[in-house]
């Protein structure tokens, strides 16, 4: 975790392949997450299709002695929920997150799932959420520094009202899942590791309705807020190129997002819906 990994074209070329079929299995999700499924349910049917379909690994499953190939964590869940046999009901909030190795390089995504009929409120996390992960992506670009991407996420964050989780934080990734550098979701502007081309690592912020601290559960994995107030949190891979960035787990559904006037647009509305 010492020294940060640069990747060739030849290394983006294979990480683009392991981040295009991930954005796939996501697009899978979209069906398949419904109130009355069992998270446990989500767990097998994506280890299926990304062994069976995609003819790839679930990174997660065997790391750290984790059992299963995906972290749903629902509601008050901040990040690494286990799957198990609850039934998703309508008005929940739940982000899955996913890993995938193919050809020896890994992808690391997240993304919020609505359950049914959602509160306004919860929307509004949710949507917020997103565009501070925008809000982030847009900052990246070679001669920026960490803490400038740290700071865009926790000012969009803050003018929403919501506090930032500082436990966790997104990481370098590449032939390991975790890698050098940590990338924090707060910061102060000019500081932290610059950024160059050929540097890949995940954006991953996690927004809290009310305080940003959290605790750990029994389990020794689930992490959840402190004050039981919802959490929230979405996730890509990214690369640093020459003229500066490209979303290696882009979902067909978010090219629209490329251009910072678009992800900007995405705060406004959420609070004009709210």
């Amino acid at each position: 975790m010492n020294s940060i990994k640069l990747k060739s074209e030849q290394e983006l070329q294979l990480m683009r392949e392991s981040g295009r079929l991930l954005a796939d299995v996501f697009m899978q999700l979209n069906a398949w997450v419904q109130p009355g499924v069992t998270t446990l349910e989500l767990n097998d049917r994506v280890e299926a299709y990304i062994v069976e379909v995609l003819k790839a690994r679930p990174a997660s499953k065997g790391q750290y002695d984790y059992p299963y190939v995906l972290n749903a964590s629902i509601n008050e869940e901040v990040c690494h929920g286990m799957p198990d046999h609850r039934r998703l009901k309508s008005g929940q909030i739940i982000n899955l997150d996913i890993t995938l190795e193919k050809n020896g390089f890994i992808a690391d995504s997240s993304k919020m799932y609505l359950v049914g009929e959602v509160s306004p409120q919860a929307q509004r996390l949710v949507k917020i959420t997103y565009g501070a992960l925008w809000a982030g992506i847009h900052q990246v670009r070679p001669g920026v520094r960490l803490g400038d991407v740290g700071h865009a996420i926790q000012q969009y964050a803050h003018a929403a009202g919501y506090s930032v989780v500082r436990e966790y934080c997104g990481h370098g990734i590449g032939r390991e899942m975790h890698e050098a550098p940590q990338v924090l979701h707060f910061g102060i502007p000019g500081t932290g590791v610059e950024l160059e081309p050929g540097m890949t690592f995940t954006i991953e912020p996690m927004l809290n309705q009310g305080s940003h601290k959290v605790k750990t559960l029994s389990d020794d994995w689930t992490v959840v807020t402190r004050d039981g107030k919802l959490s929230a949190q979405w996730e890509h891979t990214l690369a640093v190129t020459e003229s500066g960035v490209e979303v290696l787990t882009l979902r067909p559904e978010e090219t629209h997002l490329l251009t910072s006037s678009s992800s900007r647009s995405l705060m406004p509305q959420a609070l004009t819906n709210a």
